[in-house]
């Protein structure tokens, strides 16, 4: 495997970095979509293997030759991880791209395109489509969150692509399972915030990035194809902690004054009775999963923020 230590300093059009735990089958997936169709730009694959219980990492280091393998002794988490990833990275973007992932076309080359159209550009995400129905669009842009409630709508979600989605445009948030970030950028605002663990830290990133003054763009001329939860699960307990706590820690991160007291109560009230009603029945951990939250988001404020 590669010393994390990195000798070489050449500049590179792209770094692609993904984040490995117990997901053999589908990062060798995505690093092979990405070797066998990416030849337009220069690039590297990173994969951080987050202290799978098997020795993945190996078995990835000693198939793939041209990609750079990293061990984490500990599970990280998403974001901690993907920051492992960006300390030795050299490319001028870094594409921060989930292993259950993968392309059928070169088109990096156009969302670098899109960067160059503009020096206020700082991050942009490809169209995504989900991989169980390649026609069925997972993400084409964001709205902005609700002052208090945190809602918001993903554009596309569930639709056909048959075009309608086919405009670039400025969007209020990325999808973390594929975001390229301009190098200045992560200079400027700094790492993925490593707080999250799981769920909420590309939020958090795309809030600080467009507070520093940068724009973040939806670009449709790529197209990923995403096979969605497969880590965590689809409804899972594991996603349910996390998703509840850390949507309390962003709204405390980031609003202020009495709107941050009206967010932060929100949260940590309605959602969870709301999801103790609709799960103590059919998934009673779940709803436990909510309740354990709020004290979690209790502890790590005290600690860390």
């Amino acid at each position: 495997m590669n010393n994390i230590n990195r000798t070489d300093n050449n500049i590179i059009d792209i770094s692609f970095i993904t984040i490995n735990y117990n997901g053999l089958e589908d990062t060798c997936d995505l690093i092979e979509s990405l070797t066998n169709n990416t030849k337009l730009i220069s690039y590297e694959i990173i994969v951080i293997d987050n202290a799978s219980k098997k020795d993945e990492a190996q078995v990835i280091a000693k198939k793939y030759s041209n990609v750079i393998v990293v061990a984490s002794e500990i599970n990280r988490g998403f974001s901690a991880g993907n920051n492992l990833g960006i300390k030795i990275s050299r490319g001028k973007y870094i594409c921060i791209i989930n292993n259950d992932t993968y392309i059928k076309t070169d088109h990096w080359n156009l969302l670098i395109k899109r960067f160059e159209s503009s020096e206020k550009i700082g991050a942009i995400s490809p169209k995504l489509c989900f991989a169980e129905d390649e026609r069925t669009i997972q993400f084409a842009g964001s709205t902005p969150l609700s002052p208090i409630t945190l809602r918001n709508s993903t554009i596309g979600y569930g639709k056909i692509n048959d075009g309608r989605f086919d405009e670039a445009a400025p969007t209020s948030f990325l999808h973390g399972a594929a975001m390229l970030v301009k190098r200045e950028v992560i200079e400027k605002v700094g790492l993925m915030p490593d707080i999250y663990f799981l769920y909420y830290e590309e939020i958090d990133w795309c809030t600080k990035i467009l507070n520093a003054g940068y724009e973040l763009w939806y670009e449709p001329a790529c197209t990923v194809y995403h096979k969605e939860s497969k880590s965590t699960g689809l409804n899972s307990p594991l996603k349910s902690f996390y998703l509840t706590r850390n949507r309390a820690l962003y709204a405390y991160r980031n609003k202020t004054g009495f709107n941050r007291v009206l967010s932060v109560a929100y949260l940590l009230t309605i959602p969870i009775i709301k999801s103790i009603i609709v799960n103590c029945i059919k998934r009673p951990q779940n709803a436990l999963a909510s309740i354990k939250a709020v004290w979690a988001f209790i502890i790590l404020k005290n600690k860390r923020i």
